[in-house]
């Protein structure tokens, strides 16, 4: 008994091709498809590789560990800012630049044994003093410097200390910004 189909009874070309080629079709999609299977093993091999990290340590655990470090320094950079923040202002404060002039008070006196000594901070702000040494005994002075100003009138030698300290900080300064 032979049925025949009119849809196969209308092509213009055998239907046993169409078979052949349907069966060649799944064949190369069966193909592809173990090659896919082949190589989804191997990424997956590769994945659990990954996973372990070293010494069988999980990536998640090194990436924990990593960002509790990371969290760690930037607490300690805050902290380090933070005193770095309080020494700064503790330095402008602090006397930082000094002058002192050697002289003698009098002309029957030798040796250089009077001096001036200028002790400012960074605002130039601090003191002047000066000892004179003489026969009969030493006598010191201190003048007040504030923000380079002097409201008594200062000496040719406590001007002078006054200058070098002045310019000691000048220099300071020029070393730091050649660095």
């Amino acid at each position: 008994m032979e049925v025949q189909s009119r849809l196969l009874s209308n092509l213009s070309f055998d239907p046993g091709i169409l078979i052949y080629m349907s069966l060649a079709l799944l064949l190369v999609a069966f193909i592809l498809l173990i090659v896919l299977f082949i190589r989804q093993n191997a990424l997956l091999k590769k994945y659990r590789s990954f996973m372990r990290g070293r010494g069988g340590k999980s990536i998640e655990e090194v990436l924990r560990k990593r960002i509790d470090e990371i969290d760690k320094l930037k607490e300690n950079d805050a902290y380090i800012s933070r005193q770095l923040k309080y020494l700064e202002q503790a330095v402008s404060r602090s006397y930082q630049k000094c002058g002192i002039v050697k002289y003698d008070a009098f002309k029957e006196m030798g040796g250089k044994l009077s001096f001036a000594y200028a002790l400012l901070n960074e605002d130039n702000s601090g003191y002047i003093i000066n000892s004179i040494h003489s026969r009969e005994g030493c006598y010191t002075y201190i003048k007040e410097i504030i923000k380079g100003e002097s409201f008594l009138p200062l000496s040719e030698e406590e001007n002078e200390a006054f200058e070098i300290a002045k310019q000691a900080g000048l220099a300071d300064e020029l070393k730091a910004t050649k660095n």
